[in-house]
């Protein structure tokens, strides 16, 4: 399939540029993918979500915290220059993405400052291509604490403030290293987790550290020649245990998040609990483990759009998507849900 295959026309309006007073506010899109293009689409509010899961369903989540990965510095020669983590890769050493009127060659010294007028130095150790690798002269994590800046979405206008730094983070959240929150997460709180488990759903975890390479764009229309970018995860043995009993039981795995589904296929597509991941799922992914998805909507031309359109067939995807438009449903990060049912049997 072309990169073009996967667009579509949002109204900016419909960028949902702030949460909603409550998690659970939001409104949910059913997607029943009965057959390619006949899905049958239904609108409900996300509390609704307690109907469509049965005891004996297993719920998972993507339990990666939000890191405060924006920096902001100055080169050597003066000129402001801005870092995003992409990734961790070591106590002192992390991949970055920078944005500057020129970037900083290899060996050169960037200052990094915070509004209490402290700073730091951090070196250039060299570009593969996509992203660039600087060594930080103390743990990565303490120095983000203190300098670091949450990196809201692209598509997000406002700068972030104190109403950021608790919704654009789930209430799972517990090993930090993401850059991005893991976003289906975002509608669930604590009263709306509690009467799930109190129904007999079971829930269980994995972390997949979201990478600032989720909003880098696909420039290649022909889709077998995009190299998808990695994010590291890692998958409990007591989820696999727990996928095990739900599928001998007969209950249905559901995916929290386009994350949460790509951790649980990597894992059962390689045999591997941890490590790093680039999986690109597109139209024609043979689905091992999840039944069923909950998710926001995403972004046009985005390795997102084609994940759910493997899963839930593209006709039906498209039909979704025209649907939410029309109902002016919120999209993005801040935006309203998605329940997709897998669709059997898909052709490849």
């Amino acid at each position: 399939m072309q990169l073009s295959d996967f667009n579509y026309d949002l109204p900016p309006n419909l960028i949902a540029q702030h949460p909603l007073a409550n998690r659970t506010d939001s409104r949910l899109l059913e997607v029943q993918a009965t057959g390619e293009g006949a899905a049958q689409l239904i609108d409900r509010q996300f509390k609704e979500i307690l109907t469509l899961i049965r005891p004996g369903d297993l719920l998972v989540f993507n339990d990666t915290k939000v890191i405060p990965a924006r920096l902001h510095g100055k080169k050597e020669t003066g000129g402001n220059v801005e870092l995003l983590i992409e990734r961790i890769s070591g106590d002192r050493q992390a991949w970055v993405q920078i944005r500057a009127s020129k970037v900083p060659k290899t060996g050169s010294i960037v200052q990094i400052y915070n509004q209490a007028g402290e700073t730091f130095a951090v070196e250039m150790l060299g570009y593969d291509g996509r992203f660039y690798e600087v060594r930080f002269p103390d743990n990565v994590f303490g120095l983000l604490e203190r300098f670091g800046e949450l990196p809201l979405p692209p598509y997000i206008e406002h700068l972030p403030d104190g109403e950021d730094a608790q919704r654009y983070q789930t209430v799972m959240a517990k090993n930090p290293g993401a850059v991005a929150a893991p976003t289906a997460g975002l509608h669930f709180d604590d009263a709306i987790l509690r009467t799930l488990s109190a129904q007999g759903i079971h829930q269980a975890a994995v972390t997949l550290h979201v990478g600032a390479g989720t909003f880098t764009p696909v420039r290649e229309e022909d889709l077998s020649k995009h190299k998808m970018h990695s994010e590291w995860f890692s998958t409990p043995p007591t989820t696999l245990t727990a996928i095990e009993t739900t599928k001998q039981q007969g209950g249905r795995v559901i995916a929290v998040g386009t994350t949460s589904l790509r951790a649980l296929e990597s894992q059962a597509l390689t045999g591997n609990s941890t490590g790093e991941t680039n999986l690109f799922i597109t139209p024609g992914f043979q689905f091992q483990t999840v039944d069923c998805l909950i998710t926001n909507f995403h972004l046009p031309k985005s390795t997102l759009l084609m994940l759910v359109s493997a899963f839930a067939g593209t006709d039906n995807i498209r039909k979704a998507y025209q649907h939410a438009i029309e109902q002016q449903y919120r999209f993005f990060s801040y935006g309203d849900a998605m329940f997709l049912s897998r669709l059997k049997n898909i052709p490849s």
